[in-house]
């Protein structure tokens, strides 16, 4: 489990390091440019982190589910090897995704201007510069990815509906209050990165707003790492 956390760690410092800083260093010298390169290199760094946080949710649901529901085979499934695995290959995957995403944004044609919405290179807001035709293979590429987002959400609601099936057959309270202790800090940061993420990219275009798409960005890029080590600290 705290290998986990660490590589969680690591991943919401990342996140918080591509945006904040930039939008920090903004704010006091009263400018808002960011070179080609810049964009391309945050948004990069952003998707690799928030993929990878989001892959490392699921692996950690999966460690809870192998201690709660398996735990004399604990010890086979999550060896230390098969962590370094499992952890090696949800970086791997983030880095994938954020490289696909990132080429295929940066090679369409900005028809739109180049003034972005937004207080990070974020992926919506480059689309909108971009020209109308020419998006189509990046929403392509979007929806392979929202597919695999929905498939690690299936997986993990799966593991916690047989993680409190399980829990619920512990004839102890202290037994079940033990179980329910190490589940909820994981289940509520999953919980606050997920709702917070799928309302960004998700939410009808009626309720698209420059102040509100600023809230939100606000809400899924910079509040949840900020959180997550005072929910599992508690």
């Amino acid at each position: 489990m705290f290998f986990f956390l660490l590589n969680l760690a690591l991943a919401d410092l990342g996140s918080i390091c591509t945006t904040v800083p930039k939008a920090m260093h903004n704010s006091l010298w009263d400018t808002r440019n960011i070179s080609y390169t810049g964009c391309a290199a945050q948004l990069f760094s952003f998707m690799f982190f928030i993929s990878a946080e989001y892959f490392l949710l699921t692996i950690m649901c999966y460690d809870r589910y192998v201690s709660i529901c398996k735990p004399l085979h604990y010890r086979t499934l999550l060896g230390s090897r098969a962590c370094a695995h499992m952890a090696a290959a949800a970086w791997a995957s983030g880095f994938l995704n954020a490289l696909m995403h990132t080429a295929n944004a940066f090679s369409l044609p900005l028809c739109h201007g180049n003034a972005l919405g937004q207080f990070f290179c974020e992926m919506p807001q480059i689309l909108k510069l971009s020209c109308s035709k020419s998006y189509l293979r990046e929403i392509e590429v979007s929806l392979f990815s929202i597919s695999i987002a929905f498939g690690c959400f299936v997986f993990i609601a799966f593991s916690y509906v047989q993680i409190f099936r399980a829990v619920m057959r512990i004839p102890s309270e202290q037994g079940r209050h033990k179980a329910f202790s190490t589940c909820l800090p994981h289940l509520a940061v999953v919980s606050l990165f997920l709702s917070t993420g799928f309302f960004a990219y998700l939410k009808p275009p009626s309720m698209s707003s420059p102040s509100l798409d600023l809230v939100v960005s606000v809400l899924y890029s910079v509040v949840p790492p900020v959180l997550n080590p005072l929910i599992y600290s508690l």
